[in-house]
């Protein structure tokens, strides 16, 4: 039996995985620091704090992490002004479960950045309870923001589905018990220990549906 659908939406409703890293990207070459080779998989899943400490201090960054999170969450919200990068039929995919589960958010981006996601794509009243780990004591890989969404919609972890797209986010909502369908990115694939973890591999949001939620319940 499943009680809710709680979804992430970097990756999965959104396209954003992208523009996060240009953006950083660029803010970590601007002000004296090192991107490497595997710093845009490790940030997957990181609260705001979180990836703003790594970037002012793994990669020598020449700013304070609160002036890391401060500017670069301002130069995402300008660019998500100009668009906000709808993956194919999220929307209404969406809006399909919305018409058979209470649906739950849980993000790793900032409370603004939601707000301004959901306005721009029409789905803020899609969903019930929605969380950013800037509001839990840990991001993702840790299960903190699942299990608060689920509070919020006063449903039991485990009878929830989670989707996801990152490696750090699968391990999250599999760590609260959920069971996940996993939907990767073509630029960033699970790490074979995320994909294990998974109850169901989808090539893209377009291919969630409800029969796909009732098997796994």
């Amino acid at each position: 039996m499943v009680d809710a659908v709680i979804f992430d939406l970097d990756g999965v409703i959104v396209d954003s995985e992208p523009v996060w890293e240009e953006v950083r990207r660029a803010y970590v070459t601007a002000h004296g620091g090192t991107w490497q080779p595997d710093t845009q998989r490790r940030l997957m899943g990181m609260s705001t704090g979180e990836w703003a400490a790594h970037l002012s201090g793994e990669l020598g960054v020449d700013r304070s992490p609160e002036q890391v999170a401060s500017e670069v969450v301002a130069e995402m919200t300008r660019r998500y002004a100009e668009r906000v990068p709808l993956i194919d039929d999220a929307d209404a995919v969406v809006r399909r479960m919305a018409a058979r589960w209470p649906l739950g958010l849980a993000s790793s981006s900032p409370t603004r950045l939601i707000a301004a996601a959901l306005a721009a794509t029409g789905l803020a009243d899609a969903f019930g309870a929605t969380l950013s780990t800037e509001e839990t004591a840990r991001g993702k890989p840790a299960p903190d923001v699942w299990l608060a969404v689920a509070a919020r919609l006063g449903v039991d972890p485990t009878r929830c589905v989670a989707v996801e797209d990152s490696s750090n986010g699968v391990r999250s909502a599999a760590a609260a018990g959920m069971r996940v369908v996993a939907i990767p990115h073509g630029s960033y694939p699970l790490d074979p220990d995320a994909a294990g973890l998974a109850a169901v591999l989808l090539p893209s949001v377009d291919a969630l549906t409800p029969e796909v939620v009732d098997r796994l319940g």
